[in-house]
């Protein structure tokens, strides 16, 4: 964007939530946490729950204002969030308030440019931000820097309050940012109609997948709103990451469940070390059949994640994903699927003759080969990752009330 020429539209835009901004800190006023996202403006929509399962996953928040929705992601629902805007003072709001939160990041700036620099994101989400950008710019820059089979969600207007409807064609038009007892914000908004929509996503590699309108309560209120989900394409045929054993002798006959552990650092990468015998693997062991009660599955990935890289975590960080049943060779192998997105400490090689070292590695940069266990695991947490290995079947787990509310 050309932040010299005043009269483009995402300048008049700035400007505008600038001020929108400065009013509401004049005023004093925050507005509440939130606990579902409101994809509207009356919470008549479906909420957080479109966005699935998003635990430990990497999302940007474009138009992210006070930093309510990111905030809620990451801390209810686990995820790693950055959260940008274009207005200095909202997130001046968002950074006073939400600063100290583990799992999210304010960032100041444009989308666009942000997207050219940045790791890929899994699900890139907006509350009406899209509406102020520019869809030309912002949409090759989106298909750029979300994962193929990653989403895109946002809700955006498609009814005004002066009951005027979507445009068929790609152009911006007046608006305005409304408070109650101050003059109106002039804005320049995009307010396109579904078809349009479809057709520019379609352009620039994007399946939509469904587009809901979500209407005002009360036959007074003329507003309606979009809300669009759609899926990145991939461009080209991704390349497969293979796995295999360790050796081609089956695995002693045995009754022991073992653990193997996600760790995602917060730039969305997976901690992974090289075996003496080469295949790459994930933290893990077994769980300790001890006297009594013996060990948790909570506590052994603990356990096993310090013995093997130093890295300490904490129960309320673990979240029990599944547990795998992998019956090849005669055998019935059990492995529990575990995700670790908070820690202390830095990795370190603790068993230097099995593992020489750990990395962080991308998810779009996964090592081959990697142990059947630990490719079992990864593609229970990321059906998507284009992983090939024997099959296993998934008992899910349900989260204990603590677990759910620590994550």
């Amino acid at each position: 964007m050309n932040t010299s020429d005043a009269t483009t539209p995402e300048k008049v835009n700035e400007e505008a939530w600038a001020e929108y901004g400065r009013r509401q800190i004049d005023r004093g006023y925050q507005p509440p946490e939130v606990t579902e996202i409101d994809w509207g403006f009356w919470g008549t929509g479906p909420g957080t729950s479109v966005l699935g399962d998003v635990a430990g996953y990497r999302l940007l928040d474009i138009g992210s204002g006070t930093g309510i929705h990111a905030a809620h992601l990451a801390r209810d629902h686990a995820a790693f969030v950055d959260a940008i805007d274009l207005s200095a003072t909202q997130q001046q709001r968002a950074q006073s308030r939400f600063a100290s939160l583990p799992g999210v990041r304010f960032l100041l700036g444009d989308a666009a440019a942000h997207l050219r620099d940045a790791e890929p994101y899994d699900l890139v989400y907006s509350v009406h931000g899209l509406s102020y950008i520019d869809p030309y710019r912002l949409l090759p820059a989106l298909r750029d820097r979300i994962r193929p089979h990653g989403r895109l969600v946002f809700s955006t207007l498609h009814t005004n309050l002066d009951g005027l409807g979507p445009s068929d064609t790609v152009a911006a038009r007046h608006g305005e940012l409304r408070l109650a007892k101050t003059a109106p914000i002039p804005v320049q908004v995009w307010t396109l109609a579904p078809a349009v929509w479809e057709r520019l996503l379609a352009e620039y590699g994007f399946a939509v997948e469904s587009i809901e309108l979500l209407h005002a309560p009360g036959a007074d209120n003329p507003v309606v709103c979009q809300l669009i989900q759609a899926r990145r394409l991939p461009h080209t045929e991704a390349p497969r990451v293979v796995a295999q054993e360790r050796s081609l002798r089956p695995p002693l006959a045995q009754a022991a469940l073992g653990v193997g552990v996600i760790v995602t650092n917060p730039d969305g990468q997976v901690l992974m070390g090289q075996h003496r015998l080469g295949t790459y693997e994930l933290p893990g062991g077994k769980v300790d059949a001890c006297d009594g009660d013996g060990e948790s599955i909570e506590a052994a990935a603990i356990r096993e994640l310090a013995e093997e890289t130093g890295l300490v975590a904490h129960p309320e960080d673990v979240r029990v994903l599944a547990v795998l049943l992998d019956a090849r060779h005669d055998l019935n192998r059990l492995t529990a699927a575990v995700l670790i997105r908070r820690f202390q400490g830095t990795p370190t090689a603790k068993e230097p003759t099995v593992v020489a070292q750990w990395q962080w590695r991308r998810l779009d940069d996964l090592p081959s080969p990697l142990f059947v266990p630990s490719a079992q695991i990864l593609n229970c947490w990321r059906p998507d990752l284009p992983i090939d290995h024997p099959p296993a079947h998934r008992y899910p787990v349900r989260s204990s009330p603590s677990a759910s509310a620590a994550h």
